[in-house]
Protein backbone atom coordinates (compact mmCIF):
# COMPACT_ATOMS: atom_id res chain seq x y z
CA UNK A 1 0.00 0.00 0.00
CA UNK A 2 1.02 3.58 -0.90
CA UNK A 3 1.91 5.59 2.64
CA UNK A 4 0.32 7.92 1.86
CA UNK A 5 0.57 9.33 5.50
CA UNK A 6 3.89 9.56 6.38
CA UNK A 7 3.91 7.47 9.60
CA UNK A 8 6.91 9.10 12.33
CA UNK A 9 7.45 5.70 13.69
CA UNK A 10 8.51 3.60 10.13
CA UNK A 11 12.29 2.75 10.24
CA UNK A 12 14.57 4.43 8.45
CA UNK A 13 15.30 0.80 6.35
CA UNK A 14 11.72 0.24 5.51
CA UNK A 15 11.49 3.98 4.46
CA UNK A 16 14.18 3.12 2.13
CA UNK A 17 12.75 -0.15 0.84
CA UNK A 18 9.71 1.46 -0.94
CA UNK A 19 9.98 2.83 -3.98
CA UNK A 20 9.68 7.12 -3.28
CA UNK A 21 6.87 9.12 -5.65
CA UNK A 22 5.29 12.10 -6.00
CA UNK A 23 1.23 12.43 -6.81
CA UNK A 24 0.33 15.24 -8.79
CA UNK A 25 -2.65 16.93 -9.33
CA UNK A 26 -4.53 19.58 -11.59
CA UNK A 27 -8.13 20.16 -9.93
CA UNK A 28 -10.71 22.31 -12.54
CA UNK A 29 -14.47 23.12 -12.28
CA UNK A 30 -15.55 19.82 -13.36
CA UNK A 31 -12.39 17.29 -13.30
CA UNK A 32 -9.93 16.83 -11.44
CA UNK A 33 -6.12 15.27 -13.17
CA UNK A 34 -3.76 12.88 -11.68
CA UNK A 35 -0.32 11.42 -12.01
CA UNK A 36 2.18 9.25 -10.19
CA UNK A 37 5.40 9.95 -11.09
CA UNK A 38 8.67 7.73 -9.84
CA UNK A 39 10.31 10.59 -7.42
CA UNK A 40 13.36 10.66 -9.66
CA UNK A 41 15.68 13.80 -11.06
CA UNK A 42 14.01 13.17 -14.05
CA UNK A 43 10.78 11.67 -13.09
CA UNK A 44 8.88 8.67 -14.72
CA UNK A 45 4.99 8.96 -15.02
CA UNK A 46 3.45 5.31 -13.77
CA UNK A 47 0.10 5.96 -14.00
CA UNK A 48 -2.17 9.11 -15.02
CA UNK A 49 -5.71 9.50 -15.10
CA UNK A 50 -8.74 12.15 -14.04
CA UNK A 51 -11.89 11.67 -12.75
CA UNK A 52 -13.88 14.03 -14.86
CA UNK A 53 -18.04 14.88 -15.45
CA UNK A 54 -17.87 16.27 -11.26
CA UNK A 55 -21.53 17.03 -10.47
CA UNK A 56 -22.82 16.08 -13.56
CA UNK A 57 -25.30 12.79 -13.19
CA UNK A 58 -23.05 10.36 -14.37
CA UNK A 59 -18.99 10.88 -14.12
CA UNK A 60 -16.07 8.94 -14.96
CA UNK A 61 -12.91 7.89 -13.51
CA UNK A 62 -9.93 6.46 -15.24
CA UNK A 63 -6.59 5.76 -15.08
CA UNK A 64 -3.75 3.74 -17.41
CA UNK A 65 -0.35 2.21 -16.07
CA UNK A 66 2.90 3.31 -18.25
CA UNK A 67 1.21 4.93 -20.78
CA UNK A 68 -0.96 2.50 -22.44
CA UNK A 69 -2.24 -0.14 -19.72
CA UNK A 70 -5.50 0.63 -19.00
CA UNK A 71 -6.55 -0.17 -15.53
CA UNK A 72 -9.55 2.35 -14.06
CA UNK A 73 -12.69 2.78 -16.17
CA UNK A 74 -15.33 3.59 -13.85
CA UNK A 75 -18.54 5.16 -14.52
CA UNK A 76 -20.09 6.64 -11.57
CA UNK A 77 -21.32 10.07 -9.74
CA UNK A 78 -18.73 12.01 -8.30
CA UNK A 79 -20.50 15.00 -6.36
CA UNK A 80 -17.50 17.48 -5.37
CA UNK A 81 -13.86 17.57 -5.45
CA UNK A 82 -12.98 16.38 -2.25
CA UNK A 83 -14.66 12.85 -3.24
CA UNK A 84 -12.56 13.23 -6.53
CA UNK A 85 -9.29 13.18 -4.84
CA UNK A 86 -10.62 10.80 -2.33
CA UNK A 87 -11.23 8.23 -5.09
CA UNK A 88 -7.72 9.14 -6.97
CA UNK A 89 -5.66 9.03 -3.29
CA UNK A 90 -7.74 5.38 -2.21
CA UNK A 91 -7.15 3.79 -5.67
CA UNK A 92 -3.52 4.95 -5.85
CA UNK A 93 -3.29 3.63 -2.11
CA UNK A 94 -4.79 0.56 -3.75
CA UNK A 95 -2.87 0.34 -6.74
CA UNK A 96 0.97 1.50 -5.87
CA UNK A 97 2.32 -1.69 -3.37
CA UNK A 98 5.97 -0.87 -1.98
CA UNK A 99 5.09 3.52 -3.63
CA UNK A 100 5.82 5.62 -0.94
CA UNK A 101 4.24 8.94 -1.32
CA UNK A 102 6.77 12.27 -0.35
CA UNK A 103 4.05 14.77 -1.63
CA UNK A 104 1.29 15.87 -3.09
CA UNK A 105 2.30 18.40 -6.35
CA UNK A 106 -0.65 20.85 -7.51
CA UNK A 107 -0.39 23.01 -10.41
CA UNK A 108 -1.83 26.55 -9.15
CA UNK A 109 -2.62 29.44 -11.65
CA UNK A 110 -1.73 32.54 -10.36
CA UNK A 111 1.57 32.84 -7.78
CA UNK A 112 0.84 36.26 -7.91
CA UNK A 113 4.27 38.93 -7.97
CA UNK A 114 5.97 36.90 -5.44
CA UNK A 115 6.04 33.18 -6.12
CA UNK A 116 8.83 32.44 -8.30
CA UNK A 117 9.88 28.83 -7.69
CA UNK A 118 7.50 25.90 -5.81
CA UNK A 119 6.29 26.55 -2.44
CA UNK A 120 5.39 24.17 0.35
CA UNK A 121 1.61 25.29 1.06
CA UNK A 122 1.31 26.70 4.20
CA UNK A 123 -1.88 28.35 5.47
CA UNK A 124 -0.05 31.87 5.02
CA UNK A 125 0.23 30.48 1.45
CA UNK A 126 -2.95 29.92 0.66
CA UNK A 127 -4.44 32.75 2.24
CA UNK A 128 -2.22 34.83 0.00
CA UNK A 129 -2.89 32.98 -3.38
CA UNK A 130 -6.69 33.19 -2.36
CA UNK A 131 -6.63 37.03 -2.95
CA UNK A 132 -5.36 36.16 -6.19
CA UNK A 133 -8.92 34.10 -7.28
CA UNK A 134 -10.41 37.55 -9.21
CA UNK A 135 -7.31 37.59 -11.52
CA UNK A 136 -8.19 33.68 -12.66
CA UNK A 137 -11.71 33.09 -11.45
CA UNK A 138 -12.10 30.21 -14.10
CA UNK A 139 -9.22 28.19 -12.43
CA UNK A 140 -7.66 29.09 -9.31
CA UNK A 141 -10.56 28.68 -7.05
CA UNK A 142 -10.53 25.17 -8.05
CA UNK A 143 -6.49 24.61 -7.43
CA UNK A 144 -6.95 25.87 -4.07
CA UNK A 145 -10.32 23.32 -3.36
CA UNK A 146 -7.95 20.53 -4.68
CA UNK A 147 -5.35 21.52 -1.99
CA UNK A 148 -8.07 22.27 1.05
CA UNK A 149 -9.31 18.22 0.04
CA UNK A 150 -5.72 16.92 0.32
CA UNK A 151 -5.48 18.46 3.40
CA UNK A 152 -8.78 17.54 4.49
CA UNK A 153 -8.39 13.59 3.81
CA UNK A 154 -4.24 13.25 4.50
CA UNK A 155 -3.53 16.19 6.37
CA UNK A 156 0.20 14.97 7.18
CA UNK A 157 1.05 14.43 3.50
CA UNK A 158 3.09 17.70 2.63
CA UNK A 159 2.02 19.40 -0.15
CA UNK A 160 3.70 21.66 -3.09
CA UNK A 161 2.38 24.39 -4.92
CA UNK A 162 3.70 24.88 -8.56
CA UNK A 163 2.88 27.97 -10.45
CA UNK A 164 2.45 29.04 -13.91
CA UNK A 165 3.32 32.31 -13.73
CA UNK A 166 6.87 32.02 -11.86
CA UNK A 167 8.48 31.32 -15.59
CA UNK A 168 7.55 34.72 -16.52
CA UNK A 169 9.43 36.21 -13.60
CA UNK A 170 11.66 37.20 -15.77
CA UNK A 171 9.84 39.83 -17.57
CA UNK A 172 12.09 43.11 -17.69
CA UNK A 173 10.22 45.88 -16.48
CA UNK A 174 8.69 47.58 -19.62
CA UNK A 175 7.02 43.94 -20.33
CA UNK A 176 5.61 43.91 -16.66
CA UNK A 177 3.93 47.21 -16.16
CA UNK A 178 0.96 49.09 -17.55
CA UNK A 179 -0.09 52.41 -18.42
CA UNK A 180 -2.27 53.21 -15.20
CA UNK A 181 -1.99 55.59 -13.00
CA UNK A 182 1.43 54.54 -10.50
CA UNK A 183 -1.31 54.89 -7.30
CA UNK A 184 -3.54 52.35 -8.75
CA UNK A 185 -0.97 49.74 -9.99
CA UNK A 186 0.49 49.95 -6.41
CA UNK A 187 -2.30 47.60 -5.68
CA UNK A 188 -0.71 44.71 -7.76
CA UNK A 189 -1.93 45.43 -11.14
CA UNK A 190 0.85 44.29 -13.58
CA UNK A 191 1.24 42.03 -16.23
CA UNK A 192 2.03 38.43 -14.94
CA UNK A 193 2.01 36.12 -17.98
CA UNK A 194 0.83 32.21 -17.78
CA UNK A 195 1.15 28.78 -19.05
CA UNK A 196 4.30 29.01 -17.38
CA UNK A 197 4.49 25.27 -16.26
CA UNK A 198 4.35 24.39 -20.19
CA UNK A 199 7.14 27.04 -21.25
CA UNK A 200 9.29 25.61 -18.95
CA UNK A 201 8.96 22.19 -20.71
CA UNK A 202 9.05 23.06 -24.18
CA UNK A 203 12.49 25.26 -23.27
CA UNK A 204 13.57 21.90 -21.20
CA UNK A 205 12.99 20.05 -24.06
CA UNK A 206 14.65 22.25 -26.87
CA UNK A 207 17.73 21.79 -24.67
CA UNK A 208 17.62 18.34 -23.87
CA UNK A 209 16.83 17.11 -28.15
CA UNK A 210 18.58 20.16 -30.00
CA UNK A 211 21.35 20.98 -27.70
CA UNK A 212 21.89 24.04 -25.52
CA UNK A 213 22.52 26.27 -28.42
CA UNK A 214 18.76 25.63 -29.68
CA UNK A 215 17.94 28.21 -26.58
CA UNK A 216 20.92 30.30 -27.25
CA UNK A 217 18.41 32.03 -29.81
CA UNK A 218 15.21 34.04 -30.36
CA UNK A 219 12.00 31.56 -29.33
CA UNK A 220 8.16 32.45 -29.77
CA UNK A 221 6.09 29.22 -27.92
CA UNK A 222 2.37 29.35 -29.10
CA UNK A 223 0.81 27.22 -26.66
CA UNK A 224 -2.62 26.55 -28.14
CA UNK A 225 -5.65 25.16 -26.41
CA UNK A 226 -8.61 25.83 -24.91
CA UNK A 227 -6.30 28.48 -23.01
CA UNK A 228 -4.12 30.39 -25.32
CA UNK A 229 -1.11 32.78 -25.02
CA UNK A 230 2.21 33.13 -26.35
CA UNK A 231 5.90 34.10 -24.81
CA UNK A 232 8.97 35.54 -26.22
CA UNK A 233 11.65 33.83 -24.97
CA UNK A 234 15.70 35.20 -25.33
CA UNK A 235 18.05 32.51 -23.71
CA UNK A 236 15.79 30.65 -22.58
CA UNK A 237 14.22 33.30 -20.17
CA UNK A 238 10.67 34.77 -20.58
CA UNK A 239 10.83 38.54 -22.04
CA UNK A 240 7.39 39.19 -23.33
CA UNK A 241 4.09 37.47 -23.48
CA UNK A 242 0.27 37.85 -24.81
CA UNK A 243 -1.48 37.13 -21.32
CA UNK A 244 -0.58 39.70 -18.64
CA UNK A 245 -2.96 40.56 -15.46
CA UNK A 246 -5.09 37.61 -15.97
CA UNK A 247 -5.96 35.06 -17.94
CA UNK A 248 -8.21 36.72 -19.92
CA UNK A 249 -5.77 38.70 -22.03
CA UNK A 250 -4.17 38.14 -25.45
CA UNK A 251 -5.02 35.94 -27.96
CA UNK A 252 -8.96 34.30 -28.08
CA UNK A 253 -9.51 31.28 -26.66
CA UNK A 254 -12.29 28.49 -26.05
CA UNK A 255 -14.40 30.92 -24.25
CA UNK A 256 -11.99 33.44 -23.23
CA UNK A 257 -12.05 36.77 -25.49
CA UNK A 258 -8.68 37.87 -25.11
CA UNK A 259 -7.76 41.84 -25.88
CA UNK A 260 -10.48 43.31 -26.83
CA UNK A 261 -11.25 47.62 -26.71
CA UNK A 262 -11.65 48.23 -22.76
CA UNK A 263 -13.80 50.52 -23.88
CA UNK A 264 -16.48 47.87 -24.56
CA UNK A 265 -16.32 46.85 -21.06
CA UNK A 266 -17.16 50.30 -20.36
CA UNK A 267 -19.56 50.85 -22.97
CA UNK A 268 -21.69 46.97 -21.97
CA UNK A 269 -21.49 48.56 -18.31
CA UNK A 270 -22.17 52.20 -18.45
CA UNK A 271 -24.98 52.63 -21.48
CA UNK A 272 -26.15 48.57 -21.09
CA UNK A 273 -26.38 48.74 -17.55
CA UNK A 274 -24.72 44.98 -17.78
CA UNK A 275 -23.50 43.86 -14.00
CA UNK A 276 -20.11 43.42 -13.45
CA UNK A 277 -20.74 39.93 -12.73
CA UNK A 278 -22.35 39.73 -16.11
CA UNK A 279 -19.97 41.13 -18.31
CA UNK A 280 -17.33 38.68 -16.35
CA UNK A 281 -19.10 36.17 -17.39
CA UNK A 282 -19.72 37.23 -20.90
CA UNK A 283 -15.55 37.87 -21.23
CA UNK A 284 -14.30 34.44 -19.50
CA UNK A 285 -17.11 31.68 -20.94
CA UNK A 286 -19.40 32.84 -23.63
CA UNK A 287 -16.74 34.65 -25.83
CA UNK A 288 -13.61 33.60 -27.87
CA UNK A 289 -14.12 30.69 -30.26
CA UNK A 290 -17.27 29.74 -29.00
CA UNK A 291 -18.89 33.68 -29.23
CA UNK A 292 -17.79 33.82 -32.68
CA UNK A 293 -18.79 30.42 -34.29
CA UNK A 294 -21.84 30.35 -31.86
CA UNK A 295 -21.36 26.87 -32.06
CA UNK A 296 -18.95 25.23 -29.64
CA UNK A 297 -14.75 26.52 -27.92
CA UNK A 298 -13.50 22.80 -29.46
CA UNK A 299 -11.58 23.91 -32.47
CA UNK A 300 -11.66 20.26 -33.33
CA UNK A 301 -15.63 20.56 -33.37
CA UNK A 302 -15.28 23.62 -35.08
CA UNK A 303 -12.74 22.59 -37.82
CA UNK A 304 -15.28 19.78 -38.64
CA UNK A 305 -18.27 22.44 -39.07
CA UNK A 306 -16.03 24.68 -41.40
CA UNK A 307 -19.14 24.84 -43.82
CA UNK A 308 -21.18 27.13 -41.53
CA UNK A 309 -20.41 31.09 -42.40
CA UNK A 310 -19.49 31.66 -38.31
CA UNK A 311 -17.34 28.84 -37.84
CA UNK A 312 -15.16 30.16 -40.51
CA UNK A 313 -14.79 33.12 -39.14
CA UNK A 314 -13.62 32.21 -36.15
CA UNK A 315 -11.41 30.30 -37.49
CA UNK A 316 -10.04 32.82 -39.51
CA UNK A 317 -10.16 35.12 -36.73
CA UNK A 318 -8.04 32.81 -34.56
CA UNK A 319 -4.99 32.19 -36.80
CA UNK A 320 -5.29 35.78 -38.24
CA UNK A 321 -4.33 37.17 -34.08
CA UNK A 322 -1.94 34.33 -34.09
CA UNK A 323 0.01 35.68 -36.70
CA UNK A 324 0.03 39.08 -35.39
CA UNK A 325 0.97 38.23 -31.93
CA UNK A 326 3.95 35.90 -33.60
CA UNK A 327 5.15 38.82 -35.43
CA UNK A 328 4.93 41.19 -32.42
CA UNK A 329 6.88 38.94 -30.25
CA UNK A 330 9.19 38.12 -33.24
CA UNK A 331 9.65 42.48 -33.38
CA UNK A 332 9.92 42.45 -29.42
CA UNK A 333 12.96 39.15 -29.94
CA UNK A 334 14.42 41.22 -32.72
CA UNK A 335 13.87 38.64 -35.07
CA UNK A 336 13.34 35.01 -34.53
CA UNK A 337 15.23 31.60 -34.75
CA UNK A 338 12.68 28.96 -33.67
CA UNK A 339 8.67 28.84 -33.45
CA UNK A 340 7.12 26.15 -31.20
CA UNK A 341 3.53 25.11 -31.68
CA UNK A 342 2.52 23.46 -28.67
CA UNK A 343 -0.72 22.67 -26.43
CA UNK A 344 -3.76 20.57 -27.52
CA UNK A 345 -4.65 22.35 -30.85
CA UNK A 346 -1.00 23.57 -31.40
CA UNK A 347 0.56 20.50 -31.23
CA UNK A 348 -1.92 18.38 -33.15
CA UNK A 349 -3.96 19.98 -35.59
CA UNK A 350 -1.63 20.56 -38.64
CA UNK A 351 -4.68 22.86 -40.36
CA UNK A 352 -4.34 25.37 -37.72
CA UNK A 353 -0.46 25.12 -38.11
CA UNK A 354 -0.78 25.72 -42.13
CA UNK A 355 -3.50 28.60 -41.57
CA UNK A 356 -1.35 30.36 -38.80
CA UNK A 357 2.45 30.26 -41.06
CA UNK A 358 0.57 32.02 -44.26
CA UNK A 359 2.31 35.14 -45.25
CA UNK A 360 4.59 34.86 -43.02
CA UNK A 361 7.99 34.41 -44.88
CA UNK A 362 8.53 37.77 -44.23
CA UNK A 363 9.84 36.31 -41.13
CA UNK A 364 11.36 33.64 -42.10
CA UNK A 365 8.89 30.75 -41.42
CA UNK A 366 9.18 28.22 -44.02
CA UNK A 367 6.03 25.80 -43.48
CA UNK A 368 7.14 21.89 -45.06
CA UNK A 369 3.30 21.14 -46.09
CA UNK A 370 3.77 17.36 -46.28
CA UNK A 371 6.30 17.42 -42.79
CA UNK A 372 3.56 19.08 -40.94
CA UNK A 373 0.69 17.12 -42.11
CA UNK A 374 2.44 14.18 -41.53
CA UNK A 375 3.21 14.69 -38.07
CA UNK A 376 7.09 15.47 -38.02
CA UNK A 377 7.86 17.28 -34.52
CA UNK A 378 10.33 19.77 -36.59
CA UNK A 379 7.80 20.80 -39.85
CA UNK A 380 10.01 23.59 -41.56
CA UNK A 381 11.42 22.99 -44.76
CA UNK A 382 15.12 22.00 -45.13
CA UNK A 383 16.30 25.71 -46.00
CA UNK A 384 13.90 27.64 -43.68
CA UNK A 385 15.30 30.77 -41.51
CA UNK A 386 13.24 29.56 -38.83
CA UNK A 387 13.23 26.18 -37.17
CA UNK A 388 9.51 25.19 -36.95
CA UNK A 389 8.51 22.81 -34.13
CA UNK A 390 5.52 21.04 -33.23
CA UNK A 391 5.72 19.91 -29.66
CA UNK A 392 3.08 18.19 -26.92
CA UNK A 393 4.03 19.79 -23.61
CA UNK A 394 3.45 17.83 -20.29
CA UNK A 395 3.04 20.13 -17.20
CA UNK A 396 2.34 17.40 -15.24
CA UNK A 397 6.30 16.43 -15.40
CA UNK A 398 7.17 19.85 -14.71
CA UNK A 399 5.00 19.71 -11.42
CA UNK A 400 7.07 16.28 -10.54
CA UNK A 401 10.47 17.26 -11.13
CA UNK A 402 9.67 20.85 -8.95
CA UNK A 403 7.52 18.81 -6.25
CA UNK A 404 10.13 16.04 -6.03
CA UNK A 405 13.48 18.62 -6.10
CA UNK A 406 11.54 20.43 -3.01
CA UNK A 407 9.98 17.23 -1.23
CA UNK A 408 13.75 15.64 -1.46
CA UNK A 409 15.22 18.78 -0.20
CA UNK A 410 12.83 19.21 2.76
CA UNK A 411 13.59 15.14 3.67
CA UNK A 412 17.36 16.20 3.92
CA UNK A 413 16.52 19.27 5.94
CA UNK A 414 14.72 16.60 8.71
Amino acid sequence: MVDLIPRPDASRAATAARRCCVLVLNAGSSSVKFALFSADQRPLRHVSGAVEGIGLDQGRFHAKEDVSHIWMDDRRHVSNQEEAIELVLSAMERRGAGWRVLAVGHRVVHGGPDCDCPKLVTEELENELKKLIPLAPLHQPHNLAGIAAVRARRPHLPQIACFDTAFHQTLPKLARITSLPRDIVGHGIRRYGFHGLSYEFIVDELRRKHGAAAMKGRVVVAHLGNGVSMAAIKDGRSVETTMGFSTLGGLPMGTRCGDIDPGIVLYLMMEKGLSAETVQHILYERSGLLGISETSADMQELLGQADRPQVVEAIAYFCARARSYIGSLAATLGGLDRLVFTGGIGANSPEIRERICEDCEFLGIDLDLGRNRHGAQIISKANSRVHIHAMPTDEEFVVARQTVALALSRERET
